[in-house]
């Protein structure tokens, strides 16, 4: 008994075929850029200054790009739901790669977006703003106790405008 033969692949085919097998392993792993602990450190007390001359008591936290703490700093008079609150801004940022003023425009009742906000950790308030140099993202950096989210960006953002230099490629 004879078994058919399948049929042979085109010859572009298998070309294709051919030159996508170097990719394949090339692409095997790839290199990341993470934030130090002096520069995490460094962008919290930034934004720790920013929002004490606003004269706003708060918690910052940088996470890395993966959403882990590096730094957290709570100043003295700092409510306590601040610590969990800007953790979960930073972390809502790096998950989402969106800054959390953006996320929660976009996750308003009604919106296509809104079940977001009943992740679990998910902050989608103002206050969550990305790190990122080099097209690369690095992290987060969360901030709460200012009286609102507006107020938590701008800290935020001195922080980041602390390390600017410093992560530039």
């Amino acid at each position: 008994m004879e078994f058919p033969r399948p049929p042979l692949l085109p010859p572009l085919l298998a070309l294709a075929l051919a030159a996508a097998a170097p990719l394949a392993v090339a692409e095997a792993s790839f290199s990341v850029r993470l934030l130090t602990p002096e520069t995490a450190l460094k962008a919290a007390q930034a934004a720790l200054k920013k929002c004490r001359d606003s004269g706003f008591q708060v918690t910052i936290a940088v996470v890395d790009r993966m959403g882990v703490t590096q730094v957290l700093l709570r100043d003295r008079f700092a409510g306590p739901h601040t610590t969990d609150m800007a953790a979960a801004k930073a972390y809502t940022a790096v998950s989402f790669r969106t800054n959390t003023s953006e996320l929660a425009a976009a996750t308003q009742p009604g919106q296509p977006q809104s079940g977001i906000r009943h992740r679990p950790g998910v902050a989608a308030v103002g206050g969550g703003v990305m790190i990122e140099a080099g097209g690369s993202l690095l992290g987060a950096i969360g901030v709460s106790g200012a009286p609102g989210g507006r107020e938590d960006d701008v800290c935020a953002a001195a922080g980041i405008a602390a390390i600017r230099e410093d992560i530039e490629l």
